[in-house]
């Protein structure tokens, strides 16, 4: 089983095998906004879901802290999202990306899902400590390297169903165990970026504490298939 490790606030760590993941879609709070969303990808031929939110179980080895993600093609691209952790002892809030094959999007939301890894950040709060704000904690992701980086996606927590709520979902399925893992789906992307980027790196600000928790990663061009 994968293990991740986070580095905590208070200079404690901890380490969690990896039993399960789920990635959440469609979760906006604004659910009026998720369905024109929806109609916005049925045109680019994504299927739409049964109902919404959606909640994808994923492999659970995809779960990976790494900053290089290996991909076929050039059209894959990440997501902005925080991740819910469950330790032996408590939840912890870390940021995320979710890496989607766009390609494959289109035959299957889920089976994109299961095409590229997770990328969670190395660092993470302990949720009780941020529970009183977290509609405040800012989200951002930039795409590209360096000074030609371009800011994609921005927002808060607020935007995004909460974690109480998804918390709730993973009791019912009696899911919300040590080990398990939750992505919570993603924020808007901003127009006129090009999503189809080289480079991803995602920002979760605690305004309160000025504090960052990040993760960032490179795309890396498989060689092409031999037959």
């Amino acid at each position: 089983m994968p293990q991740l490790t986070f580095a905590l606030p208070d200079g404690s760590t901890e380490h969690v095998e990896v039993t399960a993941l789920y990635n959440a879609g469609y979760a906006g709070r604004q659910q009026d906004e998720v369905a024109a969303h929806i109609a916005e990808l049925a045109e680019l031929g994504v299927p739409a879901p049964q109902t919404t939110p959606t909640l994808y179980p994923i492999a659970h080895y995809l779960a990976q802290q790494t900053d290089e993600v290996f991909v076929q093609h050039q059209r894959t691209s990440g997501e902005a999202e925080w991740a819910l952790v469950i330790t032996e002892h408590e939840v912890l809030l870390t940021v995320a990306c979710d890496h989607t094959d766009r390609a494959l999007e289109t035959h299957g939301v889920a089976w994109s899902k299961n095409a590229a890894p997770d990328v969670l950040g190395t660092r993470a709060w302990r949720l009780s400590d941020v529970a009183d704000h977290l509609d405040d904690i800012t989200l951002r992701a930039w795409v590209g390297h360096g000074e030609s980086s371009q800011l994609i996606q921005q927002g808060t927590l607020g935007d995004l169903l909460t974690p109480a709520y998804w918390l709730g979902v993973l009791a019912d399925r009696g899911a919300d165990k040590p080990g398990t893992v939750l992505i919570s789906g993603t924020i808007s992307m901003l127009p006129g970026v090009d999503q189809f980027a080289d480079a991803w790196r995602v920002e979760m600000t605690d305004p309160a504490t000025a504090d960052t928790i990040s993760c960032s990663y490179r795309t890396v061009s498989m060689p092409e298939p031999i037959g």
